[in-house]
């Protein structure tokens, strides 16, 4: 590792200023490398400029990580959870009385937790008569293009919740929002189970990159 540079007297560390609260002084770079256990801003500099805020770093595996000067796997393990950790606070934060009503409510719910991910996530957000989030399920991770759901799994907590109904959602790792043939088709199958088991699947957004989505319901595609 990499020998820690000297200060000079009177300088205070970006870990001084996290611990004393003073979190806008601290630079992007200085707080990744504090998540990477270093107090120079060297390393965090680094991973910036190889990944970029926002999505670049979003998207850093472990491999480019640990592939950078002076970060190992323990340091690399500390930024991939901090990712991890503000992707699943955008759920916490959402609570359960969030109301759903557009598509654009879908994605300020799931894009946080989308962003940066390299796999198709299927998602089901349980409603319940007034449009309340009552809970939000993952229903399957597929492959880069491609994830493989069955009614039967994606119903299986709404009904457990008795919601009155569901919106579906998915990413497109590619970037492109566009339904695709078999996101049609999958849609409509939905749609029949759930007028089959009294829970109406209210839309299926697809989100690609940025946030941008398009809304199965709005296209005239259920």
């Amino acid at each position: 590792m990499a020998p820690r540079l000297m200060r000079n007297a009177g300088e205070v560390t970006p870990r001084e200023q996290v611990l004393s609260g003073r979190l806008d002084a601290v630079s992007d770079a200085a707080l990744l490398s504090l998540l990477i256990g270093e107090d120079r801003e060297e390393p965090g500099r680094a991973l910036l400029d190889r990944h970029p805020v926002p999505d670049g770093l979003w998207r850093v595996s472990a491999e480019d990580l640990i592939g950078l000067p002076g970060v190992g796997p323990a340091g690399a393990a500390r930024v991939l959870a901090c990712l991890e950790m503000s992707r699943r606070a955008s759920a916490w934060r959402s609570g359960p009385r969030r109301t759903i009503s557009t598509p654009e409510d879908v994605v300020d719910l799931c894009w946080p937790q989308l962003r940066g991910a390299d796999r198709e996530h299927f998602w089901s957000i349980a409603l319940n008569t007034k449009n309340h989030l009552m809970r939000m399920v993952e229903v399957s991770v597929g492959s880069l293009n491609a994830s493989i759901v069955h009614p039967r799994e994606l119903f299986k907590e709404a009904v457990r919740l008795s919601a009155a109904s569901v919106v579906v959602v998915h990413n497109h790792p590619s970037g492109d929002p566009t339904p695709s043939g078999a996101d049609i088709q999958l849609t409509r199958r939905l749609v029949k189970a759930g007028d089959v088991l009294g829970i109406e699947v209210l839309d299926h957004v697809v989100i690609g990159d940025g946030g941008e989505h398009a809304s199965l319901r709005e296209l005239g595609l259920m």
